[in-house]
């Protein structure tokens, strides 16, 4: 099916569309919305079981081939992460439906989800440099509705925070792009890395790079540009919050995965090695926020750092090993964040408040949410044999194939206090003197407890099925490691 990579893309545009006419039908805006991202699902299984039978798929638009045309590309890491996205967000229109009141759900809520859905698919679809910038816009615009849905004060002020750094990140984006046309004369990345290769210029080659870590770095937030991360994320309600914190961060990671490894993977001297600076910088800010805050919330809010700094690390080492690695823990935190965030709405939907100190004793009326939650912790900080033991592992063997000794002590530390530091919720919440709860979400759990369980129960088998995805990894991690593969497959004779 030739054009298999567009489905993705076309049943989130088209029921975003559709929804638009029935603004005021929540009931049927429920329903269209949770079957057609089941339908994206079906079909984005379908494209991964295709790309591991035939290789990378490419639809070009138009009629207009490569590298003149637009191009959509679905190798293995593109149509993995297109899935990871597709279920993510299934689990989510299912968790609001019940977690999110009436009115909030009808101010555009399933709209904005679908062009969100849209845009991050779009993301890691395109092999255009420029469509990339395109789709990077429309999950952002998307955002800015999500994050003051509800419209409080604080979130209005959070969102003005939001929106002025994503309009600097946009407008110097476009800049890297035009700077990057100018020096090599073509948008298709495909293009772009084999042209690349023939500048002599490595000064301007490595400003280029810059500039693409400080566009998808301000977006992923890594170290120095998080500071507008934990009070955006803090606002939005819990399932906004969920999308934003599985989802966003990593397209930005993403970026710098598949910009680094096609464009600039020549000269790994200067770039490389100040990418893996910036994440195990990266990794210890999150660290330090984690172990210093008190709200379930900002915790695994700066959690979201630790992951951004522990995949990067694993891409600036650039060996196969931390590649297949930092793949895998990138799949691993989408699930496993959305998994934590969903589980502590639920905490803070039976306490009413997001602080440790208004939490205590929940395990004896919610045992099934305590002991969901610790399995999950555990599967975050990385404990065998759970998901994220397996994608830190590899990536420390990487560090150690490199030859690098600070790199893998960093994240093997970081992991002891990311343990720590869930922990403190487990304990603070689950144990202590029982309190009595008013909260307003204390009698639907079971409703939102379900696509929670089902998130963990999928991060468990992730990780005890490690020989079985292994195959899809490194097929994944083929074209990030030998880039002709990816050229050949869009820049081919038909």
């Amino acid at each position: 099916m030739i054009n298999l990579p567009l489905l993705p893309l076309l049943i989130p545009l088209i029921t975003g569309v559709i929804l638009m006419l029935f603004p005021n039908r929540l009931r049927l805006q429920r329903s269209v919305s949770l079957v057609s991202t089941f339908l994206t699902i079906v079909a984005t299984i379908y494209l991964v079981y295709s790309v591991r039978k035939d290789g990378i798929l490419t639809v070009t638009l138009g009629s207009w081939p490569a590298p003149f045309g637009i191009t959509l590309v679905s190798d293995m890491l593109s149509a993995l992460l297109v899935l990871t996205t597709s279920l993510l967000v299934f689990f989510v229109i299912w968790y609001s439906m019940y977690y999110l009141s009436d009115l909030h759900q009808r101010f555009y809520y399933y709209i904005a989800v679908q062009f969100l859905l849209l845009g991050v698919n779009g993301a890691f679809t395109t092999g255009d440099i420029f469509n990339m910038f395109v789709f990077f816009e429309v999950f952002l615009i998307s955002s800015y509705v999500l994050i003051v849905l509800g419209g409080k004060p604080a979130q209005l002020r959070e969102s003005l925070k939001y929106l002025l750094i994503n309009v600097i990140s946009s407008a110097l984006f476009v800049m890297t792009v035009a700077f990057l046309y100018g020096v090599i004369g073509s948008l298709s990345m495909a293009d772009i890395s084999q042209k690349i290769t023939e500048i002599n210029q490595p000064g301007i080659l490595s400003v280029i790079a810059v500039l693409f870590l400080i566009v998808f770095g301000l977006k992923g937030a890594i170290f120095p540009l998080y500071f507008w991360l934990p009070g955006s994320y803090q606002v939005p309600p819990t399932p906004v919050l969920a999308l934003f914190g599985a989802l966003l961060t990593k397209v930005g990671v993403y970026g710098i995965l598949r910009t680094y490894s096609l464009f600039f993977s020549h000269q790994q001297q200067f770039t490389h090695q100040l990418l893996g600076w910036l994440a195990l910088a990266t990794i210890v800010i999150g660290v330090i926020g984690a172990l210093a805050t008190r709200d379930v919330k900002q915790i695994l809010i700066y959690n979201i750092i630790v992951a951004v700094g522990v995949i990067l690390y694993g891409v600036s080492v650039m060996t196969r090993q931390s590649l297949e690695g930092a793949v895998f823990y990138l799949i691993h935190d989408m699930l496993i964040k959305a998994a934590l965030f969903l589980l502590i709405g639920v905490m803070i939907g039976i306490a009413g408040s997001s602080r440790l100190k208004d939490m205590g004793g929940m395990i004896k009326d919610y045992p099934l949410l305590g002991w969901t939650y610790f399995i999950a912790a555990l599967s975050l900080a990385g404990i065998p044999p759970l998901s994220g033991f397996i994608g830190k592992l590899l990536i420390v063997r990487g560090g150690f194939e490199a030859g690098d000794l600070v790199g893998p002590f960093v994240v093997l530390i970081s992991s002891l206090l990311v343990l720590y530091s869930v922990m403190q919720i487990f304990i603070r919440g689950f144990w202590g003197t029982p309190k009595t709860y008013s909260g307003p979400k204390r009698h639907l759990t079971k409703q939102l407890l379900a696509p929670a369980l089902a998130l963990v129960a999928m991060t468990v088998l992730y990780g005890i099925g490690t020989e079985a995805v292994r195959p899809l990894i490194s097929q994944a991690v083929d074209p990030l490691v030998d880039p002709t593969l990816y050229i050949q497959a869009v820049l081919r004779e038909d």
